[in-house]
């Protein structure tokens, strides 16, 4: 074989990338369920890169997490009880009220995980990262049945470590401790011995999206879609969600834009039933072991407290699902809007969403980090200050270190928090969790923190951005471009 390819004329292999790359570029405009600034961007990637661009479309042009990886995700939904009767109480037919402008953005998320929203809900906002880690570790260590935790990143550092010994503390004592780590952003604890000294202590552990052998993944699905869920579960009472990963705030792996600054709060009420089906579905489609049990015991008693809905996205849902989810939040804002997120590559609906807002008289402001451990996101995210600024949003970057909280306010009413950035890796390629909450208390206090990130921000002046030399701007325009595949 090897000879006769040796032996064929140079303009063979010129007429055999030619048809492969017109293949590929129609694949790319072909493909559903796409934006046409992403089937754009794919086909000047192929046509310009010959080689490479073909290369990287078969590694991350499609999202296809394997037909293998769907059929256990769906079998766990199905055994699973209607996510639409978790945390709902028995006979319940209407859902509570929230006022008809906040009802509508509950539909939303109903169409995505199928959870109702659910009143009885209290919370606690953390106060840093450090005491989060606190609090969960308080949390295992009162823990009697179970504990149930998934991060994206779990590092074996000083709070990572905490929360081992924690897991095994609990499991000593005949709790039932399941660990979920996703195998690319916790690869340092997963392959270190405390993950075998979790397994060896009667823990549970569990690789999400294992990558094994890089050349035959891509053939079982695309390589880079991560589980990008930080969930905590105790004894069906206690849940915790926000953007922490289980880390220290110095996060050593990038420490040169440390501290990292996270949101994160802990949860009572029904809404933890729904996180705990996030999780159910998640670990049952990795092990198949069968997590049904769980939703049979009976709500307890409602409590006074908010209304809640936990949200869950990933690549076995619409595309469109968490961009829907911001977009309704933004059109929602009457008075004012805060924004705060990481990694800013948003799709046209959430742009256009934003410079609306500002524009219909709604107090907009969005908090980004001055210095962004992804330059190219960075960059990519800069090209959007100049129609922001023109429609009026107030953008303000944060110099006390990598601002990672993604939170959402409306008009100190609502708030939306989680894991979930506005970039495209969020909205198409990671699973993600959130939950969205209607309270004046809650929210203020959400917002209150929003502040606290003000005060430490430098605000973006029309003038700063116009005084850009072209070659930032070139270079900033030129990687939004390809926004739709960073």
């Amino acid at each position: 074989m090897l000879l006769w390819l040796t032996n064929q004329p140079a303009w063979h292999f010129v007429v055999l990338h030619v048809a492969l790359q017109a293949l590929f570029v129609a694949r790319a405009l072909l493909r559903p369920r796409r934006e046409p600034a992403a089937r754009m961007a794919w086909a000047l990637v192929i046509i310009m890169a010959p080689v490479i661009g073909l290369l990287a479309y078969v590694l991350f042009g499609e999202t296809n997490i394997g037909r293998k990886r769907v059929a256990r995700a769906r079998a766990a939904e199905a055994a699973l009880p209607d996510p639409a009767t978790i945390g709902v109480a028995p006979g319940t037919t209407k859902w509570p009220e929230v006022g008809p402008e906040y009802e509508r953005l509950f539909h939303i998320g109903q169409s995505i995980s199928g959870f109702d929203p659910v009143p009885g809900n209290r919370a606690t906002l953390m106060a840093d990262s450090d005491s989060a880690v606190d609090a969960m570790i308080a949390d295992i260590d009162a823990a009697r049945n179970h504990v149930h935790l998934a991060f994206y990143i779990w590092l074996p550092d000083n709070n990572g470590l905490k929360m081992v010994e924690a897991l095994k503390r609990a499991a000593a004592r005949g709790v039932t401790c399941r660990a979920m780590a996703d195998d690319l952003g916790s690869r340092r604890l997963i392959r270190s011995p405390h993950w075998q000294a979790m397994k060896d202590a009667g823990i549970h552990v569990t690789m999400t999206l294992p990558i094994g052998n890089p050349f035959l993944r891509v053939t079982q699905g695309r390589i880079d879609l991560r589980n990008h869920r930080k969930i905590l579960v105790i004894d069906n009472a206690i849940t915790y969600c926000g953007s922490q990963n289980c880390a220290d705030p110095a996060f050593l792996p990038k420490a040169k834009f440390a501290p990292w600054v996270d949101i994160m709060l802990r949860f009572e009420g029904p809404v933890v039933r729904q996180n705990q089906h996030l999780f159910a579905v998640d670990w049952m489609a990795e092990t198949q072991e069968d997590l049904t049990f769980l939703f049979d015991d009976p709500l307890p008693p409602e409590q006074p407290g908010f209304v809640a809905q936990a949200i869950g996205t990933g690549p076995t849902v619409r595309p469109t699902a968490m961009p829907e989810v911001f977009t309704s939040l933004m059109y929602a804002a009457r008075h004012e809007l805060i924004v705060t997120t990481p990694y800013y590559v948003p799709d046209e609906p959430i742009q256009a969403a934003l410079c609306a807002s500002a524009r219909r008289g709604v107090h907009t402001t969005v908090i980004f980090p001055e210095r962004n451990d992804s330059w190219l996101v960075g960059a990519a995210s800069r090209s959007y200050y100049d129609d922001l600024i023109e429609a009026g949003v107030r953008i303000h970057e944060y110099r006390g270190g990598l601002l990672h909280t993604k939170s959402i306010t409306i008009d100190g009413k609502a708030a939306l928090i989680g894991s979930a950035n506005l970039d495209r890796r969020s909205f198409e390629l990671n699973f993600e969790n959130n939950i969205l909450l209607v309270d004046d208390e809650m929210t203020a206090q959400i917002r209150a923190r929003q502040h606290s990130y003000l005060a430490q921000s430098d605000a973006v002046s029309p003038g700063t951005v116009r005084n850009w030399h072209i070659t930032t701007r070139l270079w900033n325009n030129a990687l939004a471009m390809f926004g739709p595949i960073l």
